[in-house]
This record gives C-alpha cells, structure tokens and sequence, in this order.
C-alpha cells in the first residue's frame, strides 16, 4: 500500500472553480485499484466544513499565518479529507481566492502558505495513523509544501507538484518571505526566489522530486519560450523529472445515462432522447427552436480561453444557421463583446453568466457541439464531457485537446477513427473554417451520429492515468515493484 497525500486549495463537489475541482476530487477513487490510498488535504472553507460532518481533530496548530488551526480528519461524499481549519484564514464565504470586490484577497500569500506548510508537517509524520510516502501538490497554491519538505531539518515524504495551468503562479513580493517560515537560504535562486520576490510555483518547481503536466503536449509547451511563462528554461532543466499524464473524467459523475441534470437521460443506443434535452436548452436559452445545430460554451471567458476569437466568428456562423449556448463569465469586455452578439443575433446567440454545474450537464447532453478555441489549454476536461455525452469537441489543437480528439479529416473519416474536429493556428479564421466543417459534417447524419457513437464509446476515464500515477508514487517510495 503507497500512501499518498493530495494538497489543493479546491475539490469538487465541495468547492470548485475549474478542472482543478474535478481532478482531485475524482483521482482518489480511481487510485483504489492501485492499491494506493489517498487523502485530500483542502482548506476549511465554509462549504468544506459543512460536509465534513464527522470531522476529528488530529493535531492542533496554536499558531498558523496569524491565528490557530486545527487539523480535521473525516470523510464526505466518499472522499477521505484532511481539512485545515483556520477560520482567520478560510472562513470566507464566495470563492475561494477573490474578495467580495472580484480582486485576490490581500492575504492570500499567507493562506496557502500555511496550507502547505500544514501539508509538509504531516508528510514529515505528524499524524501517526496516516504517515504519507509522497505528498502531491496541485498547482501553486500547494507548491509551497514541496519547499517546506525541502528545507525540514526532519525526514519526510517525496514530494510532487502538478501544474494545471503554468500560468497562475503565485508571486508575491520580497517582503512575505519573512513570514513564511523558511531559512534565509531559501531566498535564492535555488529556491523561492523569482526576479526578486517570491514564487511559490516556481519554489515547488525548483524542489519537488517529480513533476507532473496535465496532458503530454502541454509537458512539451512548458519547455519552450511561447508556452513557459517565464519558467520555460527552469522546465527545461528539470525535464529529467518532468512528465505528461492526461487528465481524465469521473465518469460516474459524468453519465449521460444516469445524470439527473438531464431532462432526458440516454445512452448510446437512444441518442435519439437527446433531442429532448436541446429543447431544453433552447428554452432555457431562449433560443428559436430548430433542427440546426446548436454550439455550446462552457468556459471562464477570458484570453486564455480564446472567447475573443468566437466572438469574432459569431456573426459569420450565425448566417450559415448556426445557434451559439453560452455559458460563463469572467473579463468584462469579453463579456461585454459576447452580450453584443447575443444583442444582434436575438433567439441565435444567448449568455448566460456565472457558473452552474447542472445547468454545464445540460450543455453536453443536448448541444451538438461543444466549442473550445483556447489558446492554450493544458488539458481541458469540457472535451472529455463532450465526448462522453455525444456533444462534438470542436478545439484548437494544444496542450491535452490536441492529445485527446481526433480530427475529422479525410482520412480519420476513411478509418472511423474520428472524434471532433480540431484547427490551427488559433485565431477567427481557422476557429471559423473549424465550425463551418461541424456544419457541414451535421447535415451527413449518419457520419455526424457514427462520430458521437465512437466518442461516447471513447475511454475518457481515469483508468489509464491513475495507472501512470500510481507507478510515479511507488518508484517516489522507492517500491516501484510494490
């Protein structure tokens, strides 16, 4: 048995604002078959708290980053959680990193410094009926406990940080160091410091004992100059311990057969139910009901994720019959370029903004498509869905969308071995001959129907990746025949 501790700062179905959620939280369960047993180390946000009904404490903290914490170890909804409770620190209500204002919070240096300095001390044996072989640190909110384990004076567990997007770091000025705990040494090069202040990724980076990506393709555009993000010549020399391994989706959660989200729940061999559903959303949408095909949306809308090039491409897609579902919210002129198309295009084009879980399920289980034109995307999980639920990915090719469908050309058609479509370079113009071809392709019905069929029958578990963990975790260990 490898016994591994998960560090993140949000986990689905507690607290949840991307992909990140929903990999931590499905990870545990598939690495049971693994004979790796996993707890999640998580905040004690509100949300998390009310879960944790049977929470004891198992150490106490009489000092953390301005006040006590305590250590709760419980379950809920069948995950084993270790949740830091601080309340000065996580007591907030709303998201997890922003203010009531949409701006960070101002402490948040010092709230995930001390989540992952609580990580560290237990990967060094704080609690003795859970003493961790590798501690895994999910993006830079966590990275921090790969330094804290780098620079104890006590033997502990191996360390591991994940990057789910390089370019969300966690830099904060000069003038933090002093608070958190770390020898003066640690402000160096060799350390946390970055162009002189403090990186709390490229800290965890610079010190973890392996390092993981998202999806191979993006392990790759890490190491260059275009899709580093600064980091690119520290990945490169950490490449010896640098790996890709696609993400995967919790297909129990994801089940077009049995998702109560759905107005009409199918499987592969009724795909014909999910007509039901795209009522549904032209409804909710308030879109002009129709055969033609809707595409849908479900995206932060900022740069990163192209929302740019859709918007530019709405007016050009909409004369060839095509309806737009979006749903998301994020940078305001983005937004604001968005609420202009569905202005202009009344009963084609509909927004809806926030984010809402079951409302996301009823996008993949009657849209036809699902669009995502991102700029760069380490793996993206919306595809994944897609696939599952017979909506179409249509994506640019990068990161883990480039490793995970397949593009309907010529010959992938000929084979059967087609998924989606994909373009390059990403900008309005492919992004548009992208969603011109989805037309085209939606009216040859039995093509179009042969495509969903193969996607839903697609492995989009983690079955694969949680094997690729698991041996990461047991040559860590140094039991990599266990």
């Amino acid at each position: 048995m490898i016994r591994v501790l998960a560090v993140a700062s949000e986990v689905f179905p507690f607290v949840k604002t991307g992909g990140l959620a929903d990999v931590v939280g499905a990870l545990p369960g598939a690495l049971k078959a693994h004979d790796v047993e996993m707890r999640v180390m998580v905040p004690g946000y509100p949300a998390v708290k009310a879960a944790l009904t049977n929470g004891e404490a198992v150490h106490i903290f009489a000092e953390l980053q301005g006040g006590a914490a305590t250590l709760l170890a419980g379950t809920a909804r069948g995950l084993d959680l270790l949740v830091l409770d601080a309340p000065h620190l996580f007591d907030r209500p709303g998201n997890p990193y922003l203010g009531p204002t949409g701006a960070d919070w101002p402490d948040n240096w010092r709230r995930f410094a001390a989540l992952s300095f609580a990580a560290a001390e237990v990967g060094r044996g704080r609690i003795v009926a859970f003493v961790p072989d590798v501690v895994h640190c999910h993006d830079w909110q966590a990275a921090l406990a790969a330094v804290y384990l780098r620079y104890s004076d006590r033997a502990g567990a191996k360390a591991i940080v994940t990057i789910h997007n390089l370019a969300f770091q966690g830099n904060f000025g000069a003038s933090v160091f002093a608070s958190l705990g770390l020898p003066a040494a640690a402000f160096s090069i060799a350390g946390v410091e970055y162009y002189g202040g403090v990186g709390y990724l490229k800290g965890g980076l610079q010190l973890a004992d392996a390092i993981t990506t998202v999806s191979p393709t993006y392990a790759k555009e890490i190491c260059t100059p275009e899709g580093g993000m600064g980091l690119d010549g520290l990945m490169r020399a950490r490449r010896d311990v640098l790996t890709g391994i696609l993400n995967g989706a919790d297909t129990d959660v994801w089940d077009p057969e049995t998702d109560a989200h759905l107005t009409a729940p199918y499987d592969v061999a009724h795909l014909r139910l999910r007509a039901l559903n795209k009522r549904a959303i032209e409804d909710r949408f308030g879109l002009k009901a129709g055969d033609g095909p809707i595409f849908s949306v479900v995206s932060r809308l900022t740069w990163q994720k192209g929302i740019d090039i859709l918007a530019a491409s709405v007016d050009a897609l909409v004369a060839r019959g095509a309806r737009f579902a979006i749903l998301g919210s994020g940078d305001a002129v983005l937004e604001s370029l968005l609420a202009a198309a569905a202005a202009r295009h009344r009963g084609q084009v509909a927004v809806i903004g926030g984010y809402d879980e079951p409302l996301s399920h009823l996008l993949q289980g009657g849209a036809d498509a699902i669009v995502v034109p991102s700029r760069f995307e380490p793996c993206g999980l919306t595809q994944f869905y897609g696939l599952r639920y017979g909506c179409m990915p249509v994506v640019a090719r990068v990161g883990g969308l480039a490793d995970s469908i397949i593009d309907a050309n010529d010959a992938a058609l000929n084979a059967g071995v087609a998924t989606g479509l994909q373009f390059l370079p990403v900008d309005a113009v492919a992004l548009e001959a992208a969603l011109i071809r989805a037309l085209e392709l939606h009216r040859d019905v039995r093509t179009w129907q042969t495509m969903q069929k193969r996607g839903m029958r697609s492995d989009v578990s983690w079955a694969k990746s949680s094997r690729h963990y698991a041996d990461l975790y047991r040559r860590l260990a140094g039991r990599p025949d266990a």
